[in-house]
């Protein structure tokens, strides 16, 4: 997103109630995911403010294994699978979504640079599916050549993923990847 502010297109009030109820946390996706990884004995902190990010939020963070989880909405980052763009203000709808994106490819660097294992799953996927990449994560050896090995290489500018052979067991699908 550039750096000038997105001015809000004018709304009909309905809308603007719509909106304004919208959950920036605990989503039913999230909930979901939190319950079948406390089920499984593991414990982590909920809305935790992101390392030398200011003004940012992990879904599930794991501070001493340092692996950060986002689920994210398909309308609010894109899904490739699931996403529409609304037609009222569609210009100002496409910009602020593609902002979105790219402020999470900005936290992924930003947080792999500093050694945190990310993780990102769009709010479809199989909450088993999710919780089985993320305790694999968090149950890793977590010294940092081992984190080095698990990351994307950093000229590569798709975000942060889990080590191949945990994706290709677990068919775990990338945010800002799928086609």
């Amino acid at each position: 997103m550039t750096a000038e502010k997105l001015s809000r297109p004018s709304t009909s009030p309905q809308t603007a109630a719509r909106m304004s109820r919208q959950a920036t946390r605990d989503t039913a996706p999230e909930l979901a995911l939190r319950r079948e990884l406390h089920r499984r004995g593991l414990r982590y902190c909920v809305d935790h403010p992101l390392p030398n990010i200011p003004r940012r939020r992990a879904d599930i963070t794991f501070t001493k294994a340092r692996v950060v989880v986002f689920v994210d909405g398909c309308f609010w980052h894109m899904c490739p699978e699931h996403h529409t763009l609304p037609t009222t203000n569609a210009q100002w709808w496409r910009r602020k979504l593609e902002g979105n994106v790219e402020r999470d490819r900005q936290t992924d660097t930003t947080l792999m640079e500093a050694g945190w294992t990310v993780l990102r799953f769009w709010e479809h996927m199989d909450v088993t599916e999710s919780a089985n990449v993320v305790e694999q994560a968090v149950r890793l050896p977590n010294d940092a050549e081992d984190r080095r090995t698990r990351r994307v290489a950093q000229n590569d500018s798709k975000p942060l993923d889990r080590d191949s052979h945990l994706r290709d067991s677990l068919a775990y699908e990338e945010p800002h990847r799928l086609s």
